[in-house]
């Protein structure tokens, strides 16, 4: 009487002999090793290859798009800000009145003469610094709306990207512009994303209207009120507009020859936005230190 031969084993778990088997690859497998497919079950192994070889969908700026897309820097851009405000309210010892009395608040609004003298750190600072808590919320509450979609859009990194280079784009124009001023707030950074949003709905080929009423209702306010920045929205508003065209046409227009060189030229676009807002600052501080 013949040996009956040994029952094959499961390819991963080899003490586990098994009669089943992956209807792909056709390698003995167990239970726990296989998953129900359209046709028959494949093992855990091909089904790893496929995710492999599957081209992720990215956005028109070259981004990942994920199934459960979350804001996280928006997210983490309204925590600082909130963070830094419950700071200064804390040294004021007032909600209301928080720029008195904060030493915080003293050492990062921007002040051009304090920045002449060579006190830098008052150009990115003063963006997260706010003139109570209604100059805080309405911030965030727009910096919500817009942000999360720009975000999506154009990736994590390259959205904090545009959102600093916005900032450091009001705070140069304040420098140039509004020299006997002392300004704070996130509005340059948040103008700089209105334009980043409209950009991106161009890109899109939809409608952006309505962003521009929305800009263009803002800068009539901004004229039309004390006490508002106007330089520095406006100063936001270009950078981040030209960033935003950088990263989502400047590929197209030089006819990039892959997604890498095109993410690449993105990346030199708002790099190139920063440096001119730096350069800016940097020319302005020495001709008032002379």
């Amino acid at each position: 009487m013949n040996p009956q031969p040994p029952a094959p084993t499961c390819v991963r778990h080899p003490n586990r002999p098994t009669g089943l088997a992956c209807t792909r690859c056709g390698r003995p497998a167990c239970a726990e090793c296989l998953r129900p497919a359209a046709v028959g079950q494949h093992c855990v192994d091909c089904l790893r290859q496929d995710q492999r070889d599957v081209v992720p969908v990215r956005t028109v700026a070259g981004a990942r798009t994920a199934a459960k897309p979350v804001p996280y820097v928006t997210y983490a851009l309204i925590a600082v800000n909130v963070a830094v405000f419950a700071v200064t309210a804390a040294q004021a010892k007032s909600l209301l009145d928080n720029q008195r009395g904060s030493a915080l608040f003293l050492d990062w609004v921007l002040y051009v003469p304090a920045v002449a003298e060579g006190e830098w750190w008052r150009v990115l600072g003063s963006g997260f610094l706010h003139y109570g808590p209604i100059h805080l919320l309405l911030n965030m509450f727009a910096l919500y709306v817009v942000g999360r979609d720009a975000e999506l859009v154009l990736g994590r990194l390259r959205y904090l990207a545009v959102y600093l280079v916005s900032l450091l784009g009001g705070s140069a124009a304040v420098m140039v512009f509004a020299q006997n001023t002392v300004t704070a707030g996130a509005s340059g950074a948040v103008y700089g994303l209105f334009g980043a949003i409209t950009v991106i709905l161009i890109r899109l080929r939809q409608s952006p209207n309505q962003m521009l009423i929305l800009i263009g209702i803002n800068v009539f306010i901004s004229f039309s009120l004390p006490g508002i920045s106007l330089w520095g929205h406006l100063g936001g508003l270009a950078a981040g507009t030209i960033a935003t065209l950088g990263v989502l046409f400047l590929p197209q227009w030089l006819q990039a020859k892959s997604p890498e060189a095109a993410r690449l030229i993105g990346w030199v676009a708002v790099a190139f936005v920063a440096i001119v807002a730096l350069s800016v600052v940097g020319a302005t501080a020495l001709t008032l230190a002379v």
